[in-house]
């Protein structure tokens, strides 16, 4: 049986970052990493001149995901730094490409990931960011050297 680690004070350590409901977030973040890079690698490959805007959105959306499934899967301060910048890339890109597409739906000849919210997805495109703040935020005392909200 596994036990609990103790903090200095006692109190049992919480999970780092990339435990527990971490290793579920870090696995969505991958289906998307993994979705979106192949489906815009085929479109770049096939279809580029159809829409070539909307499928470079959805290369940079892919590699946004992939850059956040990977530091968000790392602990450290270095880690949870990149995860930050790439958690509010992507809720900048989902916003701004997601009202892009609602005011102007005439520019894209095709849907992004991140097309009308991410309307495409369920919506999940716009709820990811979201929940992956909120878990940073949750575990930012990595970022100050402490394993815990005691130490």
């Amino acid at each position: 049986m596994a036990e609990k680690v103790l903090e200095s004070g006692g109190a049992p350590a919480r999970p780092k970052r990339n435990q527990g409901l971490g290793r579920i977030l870090v696995m969505v973040y991958a289906v998307f990493a993994l979705s979106s890079f192949a489906r815009s690698l085929y479109q770049l490959a096939t279809e580029f001149s159809a829409a070539p805007l909307a499928y470079l959105l959805s290369a940079f959306a892919a590699a946004v995901y992939i850059v956040a499934t990977l530091s968000l899967a790392r602990t450290g301060r270095t880690a949870w730094y990149v995860s930050l910048v790439a958690v509010l890339v992507e809720l900048a890109g989902v916003l701004g490409v997601g009202l892009w597409t609602v005011l102007d739906p005439e520019l894209f000849a095709d849907d992004t990931v991140w097309s009308r919210f991410g309307a495409g997805y369920g919506y999940i495109p716009l709820v990811l960011p979201l929940l992956g703040l909120a878990w940073l935020l949750t575990h930012r005392d990595e970022v100050a050297g402490r394993t815990g909200a005691g130490g």
